[in-house]
């Protein structure tokens, strides 16, 4: 990256003129906030110039004189000491050049790579995904896809809710009121409308609260048939749930729900009890965190006086077995903003037994409807995520029709998924995850502004001019040259693809992404409207076609690894 070839040449001249460099400091180089004084800066400078006592413009103008820069980039210092570069027009050629041949197009692997399991989307078996599901699911797997493509090995977990208190009211309405034709067009649906049926019964009659409570006892102590009920709920579930994952183009590595780590339970407890982490209080079993000023009133209980077991020991059991069995070097859970103070709980105590993963709560806010309420129905119930994808394809499909009514039926069919799926995960992830934000459809899928089509166009309107030439012309690396004021900003963009995915996992921020590609999409269609390419000739032509191939390739693996796919047409 050319930043870090800055850094490394600055490094060299502190070195040259002498500077003794304090413990743990690091040249820094950053893109030009003003693009008026040049590509990059750097305050090192200033930041050192205060520590050794001297003027920091002094000490600029002692590195600018002893910088090996070559044909890189020329310098200056601006304002009380701030050093500027100015690429040359013969580096960014060279440096467009070697991305043709590069398909990691300038990012760099991670060293060293981590095992890192990333803990998210989580729903309730026998119960639909709800509007608040999308942003665990989409965040999780943008964070998971960044996280390998820059070399980490990734374990991804659905720790999906299939055990619980809700599962005796299920069973007893399996046995009493399931509707089995129903049952077997849409399980999800019907197991819902069973819970919920039998839930409202629950409260307007003891006795069937009493029996829910029964078969739930027998659940849990083994019972033959209630195990089989049991299984066929979370296989149906399962099925229902995958279909949706399919749709949004979601995997999972394991299902490793909260039923898997029952039998676990109980010795973890036992040993906690033993080894002092744990004590006994009013016929619980607690951990406390003295000390801590942040839980020191907040313990965590992890067996109810009654014998019941928790989340939080569910959660500290499912640690131990990603640590022993998948060597976790970090763990991150992308759940909602009110768990925080259950996962501060989880962690500490994690820690208090000598577990010491890199642990993340990786939090969120909420989606609010367009009266900037927590979205939900008329009727008050959350808003069922398979019905906002059917929308969102529905709608994208009325606006491609609008735009290319001649198109085969299937291409469109095709291209309004990929493009209403594509609009519900960018405004997802183009939001700084703690934000909440108005699901606003015309807004989302709208062909301009900060949305999916707008780059999902830009791509297509890139190809276009490849399927013009009908493959009539061969990009030559070797003969760039780029020289116009639009090819310079087009490649600048390019090169920060390389310089912007390596720190997208700081503060896990895939909505800096989502903005890079977004201001590559401006970038190209100025240079488009700037720079004739087709119309063009010679090495000019050769090298507007290279900036637009490398733009075609940034767009679809940016977009990729926000999990957004590109049509060939729209």
């Amino acid at each position: 990256m050319m930043m870090q070839e800055l850094e490394g040449v600055m490094s060299q001249a502190l070195n040259t003129v002498g500077v003794d460099l304090p413990e743990g400091f690091q040249v820094q180089v950053e893109s030009a906030a003003d693009l008026r004084f040049g590509d990059y800066q750097s305050n090192a400078a200033m930041v050192l110039a205060k520590r050794l006592r001297t003027n920091p413009r002094e000490l600029a103008a002692k590195l600018i004189e002893v910088m090996e820069l070559g044909d890189l980039a020329v310098a200056d210092i601006a304002g009380p000491g701030f050093i500027n570069f100015r690429v040359t027009h013969s580096a960014w050629s060279k440096r467009m050049s070697a991305l043709l041949g590069d398909d990691r197009l300038g990012v760099a692997w991670v060293s060293p790579a981590q095992t890192i399991v990333v803990d998210f989307s989580a729903p309730n078996v026998a119960k639909p995904m709800h509007v608040g599901h999308i942003r665990s699911t989409i965040i999780g797997d943008s964070l998971s896809r960044i996280a390998r493509f820059l070399g980490h090995e990734v374990i991804t977990d659905n720790h999906i809710g299939d055990w619980g208190t809700q599962f005796g009211m299920i069973i007893h309405g399996w046995k009493t009121v399931l509707n089995e034709s129903d049952l077997e067009a849409d399980p999800v649906a019907e197991l819902l409308r069973v819970y919920r049926t039998v839930n409202a019964l629950c409260g307007e009659d003891d006795a069937v609260r009493e029996t829910c409570k029964q078969e739930l006892v027998k659940l849990q102590g083994g019972d033959a048939e209630n195990l089989q009920i049991w299984e066929k709920c979370v296989d149906l579930s399962k099925q229902g749930l995958q279909g949706i994952y399919d749709r949004l183009d979601v995997g999972f590595d394991y299902w490793y729900g909260e039923s898997f780590y029952n039998d676990r339970l109980a010795p973890l407890v036992d040993e906690m009890l033993e080894s002092g982490v744990a004590r006994e209080s009013e016929g619980a079993v607690c951990v406390f965190f003295d000390g801590d000023a942040k839980l020191d009133d907040k313990p965590s209980i992890v067996r109810k006086a009654d014998g019941g077991f928790l989340y939080a020991t569910t959660d500290l059991a499912t640690i131990d077995f990603r640590v022993q069995q998948w060597h976790a070097d970090q763990i991150w859970y992308v759940v909602g903003a009110p768990q925080q103070l259950h996962f501060q709980q989880i962690f500490e105590a994690t820690r208090k037994r000598g577990q010491n993963p890199s642990m993340h709560h990786i939090a969120f806010g909420s989606i609010l409807g367009e009266d900037r309420k927590l979205m939900k129905t008329r009727s008050g119930d959350n808003v069922q995520l398979v019905d906002v994808l059917d929308e969102a394809v529905e709608r994208a499909d009325r606006v491609i029709g609008e735009k290319n009514p001649d198109m085969d039926p299937v291409q469109r069919a095709e291209v309004a998924s990929i493009v209403g799926i594509g609009s519900v995960k960018f405004a997802e992830l183009s939001q700084h995850r703690m934000t909440d934000y108005v699901f606003s459809w015309d807004r989302m899928l709208a062909l301009q502004g900060d949305t999916a089509p707008y780059l999902q166009y830009s791509y297509v309107r890139v190809r276009s001019i490849f399927r013009k030439l009908d493959g009539q012309m061969n990009i030559d690396p070797s003969a760039l040259s780029i020289e116009a004021d639009a090819e310079v900003h087009l490649a600048r963009m390019l090169v920060r693809f390389g310089e912007t995915v390596p720190i997208l996992l700081d503060d896990f921020r895939p909505n800096l992404l989502a903005n890079y590609l977004l201001e590559l999409a401006k970038a190209f269609h100025s240079f488009f409207e700037a720079c004739p390419v087709l119309k063009s000739d010679g090495d000019t032509q050769n090298t507007r076609l290279a900036l637009c191939e490398l733009t075609s390739q940034v767009l679809e693996k940016g977009l990729g690894l926000l999990g957004i796919e590109v049509p060939e047409r729209m």
